[in-house]
């Protein structure tokens, strides 16, 4: 088409409205940004509304888009209904799951609580959310989901037990989906960066080690959705993934577990 730019076309297949969770920070917020320069009117989803309120306001006038900003807490077990309700009547192309955390440290020594709320976030909020969206954009045929894993989904990390495994979980259910929603015009994406400069490490306690920035992180999952079924950014990254590929996973864990233990050393 005469005059349609590369970004016009994202728009058009994925747009008009971009749902992130987790967007009052760091890949999250990133993501919002760069979707409010392709033109994407963005739903916002995080716990802190002052930051979403602040993010929302500087779109919105940098990039002359549409923002709602959506203030739930995804540990909690009725979060898809406030969601649901807020964006009824809005079309969301293109859902962005982002939100996550860690937790670093001997596994029995961690409150259940807090384990659960990590399931919670990481492992049944994409479900959930995936579920709904995915049938609507399966009706229009046309649309996108980013699961942004880790390359700690092909990791088995000791003292990150289950953060690992629900970074796997994320991994799987993209690869997964990504068959399944093919023929209906729907591309899935699993987003595994590594180690990234956001404020992932000062939760889960774990030091940052040859940390990216956002950026370019951001920037290739965009550019390679609809591409390729995994965006691992960073060629460190790939390097390490294509080692874990070639060699048993015993020596991962071990070696993973050495690393840990070492970057933790006063919580184990």
């Amino acid at each position: 088409m005469t005059g349609e730019t590369a970004d016009s076309r994202f728009l058009q297949r994925f747009g008009p409205w971009a749902l992130v969770t987790g967007a009052s920070a760091g890949i999250g917020a990133e993501f919002a940004r760069q979707l409010a320069e392709q033109k994407f009117n963005l739903v916002l989803v995080a716990r802190r509304k002052q930051r979403l309120d602040e993010l929302a306001q500087r779109l919105e006038r940098d990039a002359a888009i549409q923002t709602k900003v959506i203030p739930v807490d995804l540990t909690q077990a009725d979060f898809l209904h406030v969601i649901l309700a807020e964006t009824d009547g809005i079309e969301v192309g293109l859902l962005v799951n982002n939100a996550g955390f860690g937790l670093a440290g001997r596994f029995i020594d961690h409150e259940m609580e807090r384990e659960l709320d990590l399931l919670n976030v990481n492992c049944r909020a994409p479900l959930l959310l995936s579920h709904v969206f995915a049938r609507r954009m399966a009706k229009r045929k046309r649309g996108g989901i980013i699961m942004v894993s880790s390359v700690s989904g092909y990791l088995s990390t000791p003292y990150e037990a289950t953060y690992s495994a629900s970074k796997v979980y994320e991994l799987f259910l993209a690869e997964s989906l990504r068959y399944e929603l093919r023929n209906d015009g729907v591309e899935v994406l699993a987003l595994c960066p590594g180690s990234t400069d956001t404020e992932f490490h000062a939760v889960s306690g774990s030091p940052p080690v040859a940390a990216m920035a956002v950026e370019p992180v951001v920037r290739a999952a965009l550019r390679q959705l609809g591409k390729t079924p995994v965006s691992i950014p960073g060629w460190h990254n790939r390097m390490l993934v294509g080692l874990l590929k070639v060699t048993p996973r015993r020596l991962h864990t071990f070696f993973a577990g050495r690393v840990m233990r070492k970057l933790i050393a006063p919580k184990v």
